[in-house]
């Protein structure tokens, strides 16, 4: 029979539990605003009675305690038809009553006669649903975290109460998290690196894993000019509040003995910041971009030439070198979907960019090592050319097979010598 059973219950209140509601109980009734443990609660701020659990939606009808929880009844024909299991059913509910009651109505049924049939349950208060579903200790975590801000810092209490149990998985760490938020709010933009902040138990890991919460809470608290909203989610943490931040770095390699950077003989393997990049002074007239650290390696000389190690999608490492707009610039990724993507993303910075290695005749001609691609990009890539742009239809139209991809490092390196040979011929 599919009636309400002690599980069912407890079910019910464990969702409002995961929904947050009854977190947020537990903060009402803590900050005061409850009427106390044996009285008619509010949950949500909403006077509403008789709330049926499993109808209502989160923030769409309050839930109070005394707190009507759903109720899959026998009907009258069951009633008739099972008494004996109806008598069994009942039996187990009340020998599990000890955080919920149970309501009875009289009620006369044909064959039965008068009988006193279940028509409700009721959790009267907060407490009782905290024992019901094992949240006692949790609750009183949470106390502990409101008191703990609201005497450190009251401002981010909004956040508490929206995001109880993010806070509770934060625990171990919330007063450390505090402490950052309180610290910068003294100190707004300081222009250090994570790594200076001299803090109790503070350090660049704690917050380089928590930016994402820091975020939060920072931008809660933080006044609009200590925040530069230019720059927004983990990566742009540091700019954003005014930190300092690791620098962004290029590496080429040279591939014209010619214009060596260096006196030493050997490779010219170069690493060096993206300020530094974009103020070199050099006179190579074409440049290439692989994503494949393999090929960028093994890259044949050429004159006046050098290569680039790419990062797959972002370019910010590159955007400012504007001398790289006035190269020939070739761009070498993956003959599948997400290949063409950073191609277009790549052209928002340098729109002359130019596709090297990235057409219908080498997809085909390496038949033999195709590959999968397991996510394929699916959106509309405005800055293609049409060429590119059907290539890119057919692969993710699935033209030639199920989700293909041809990757850069399993083209031959003599198709590579010759398409570059050709290259050099065109000048």
């Amino acid at each position: 029979m599919n009636w309400t059973t002690p599980d069912d219950i407890r079910r019910q209140l464990l969702r409002l539990w995961e929904r947050g509601v009854l977190p947020q109980a537990v903060l009402r009734e803590g900050d005061g605003d409850g009427e106390g443990a044996g009285g008619k609660q509010d949950v949500m701020g909403v006077a509403e009675s008789d709330v049926s659990a499993g109808e209502a939606g989160t923030g769409a009808i309050g839930y109070q305690f005394p707190l009507r929880l759903t109720l899959k009844a026998p009907s009258s024909a069951e009633l008739s038809e099972h008494f004996g299991d109806v008598r069994d059913w009942l039996a187990r509910l009340s020998a599990s009553a000890q955080h919920y009651r149970l309501e009875f109505r009289r009620v006369r049924l044909r064959q039965l006669g008068e009988n006193d049939v279940l028509s409700a349950i009721w959790v009267d208060r907060l407490d009782q649903a905290l024992a019901l579903i094992g949240k006692k200790k949790d609750a009183q975590q949470l106390l502990e975290l409101s008191r703990l801000t609201r005497e450190r810092l009251p401002a981010l209490l909004p956040w508490l109460r929206r995001k109880p149990l993010a806070a509770l998985a934060l625990a171990d760490d919330w007063p450390r998290l505090l402490a950052i938020v309180n610290w910068l709010a003294g100190h707004p933009r300081p222009s250090i690196y994570l790594r200076q902040i001299d803090l109790p138990g503070v350090h660049s890991k704690l917050i380089e894993r928590h930016r994402g919460v820091l975020l939060e809470l920072l931008d809660s608290v933080l006044p609009a000019d200590a925040i530069d909203d230019r720059f927004r989610g983990g990566r742009g943490f540091c700019p954003r509040y005014g930190f300092l931040d690791k620098p962004l770095r290029v590496r080429f390699r040279v591939l014209d003995p010619q214009l060596r950077l260096f006196a030493a003989a050997g490779d010219q393997d170069i690493t060096v910041t993206q300020e530094a990049f974009a103020s070199l002074q050099l006179s190579a007239t074409r440049v290439f971009i692989t994503e494949n650290e393999v090929n960028f390696l093994a890259f044949p000389a050429l004159p006046s030439s050098l290569v680039i190690f790419g990062a797959g999608y972002g370019f910010e490492n590159l955007a400012p070198a504007a001398w790289l707009g006035q190269r020939a610039l070739y761009y070498w990724g993956d003959i599948d979907t997400h290949g063409f993507a950073i191609l277009n993303q790549l052209r928002e910075h340098f729109p002359a960019a130019v596709s090297f290695l990235m057409d219908t005749q080498t997809f085909l001609a390496h038949r033999a090592l195709w590959g999968r691609e397991e996510l394929p990009e699916r959106g509309d890539l405005q800055r293609l050319t049409p060429d590119e742009a059907r290539l890119y239809a057919q692969l993710r139209d699935n033209t030639w097979g199920e989700q293909l991809r041809l990757e850069q490092e399993r083209i031959g390196y003599e198709f590579l010598r010759e398409v570059l040979q050709a290259l050099l011929q065109r000048g």
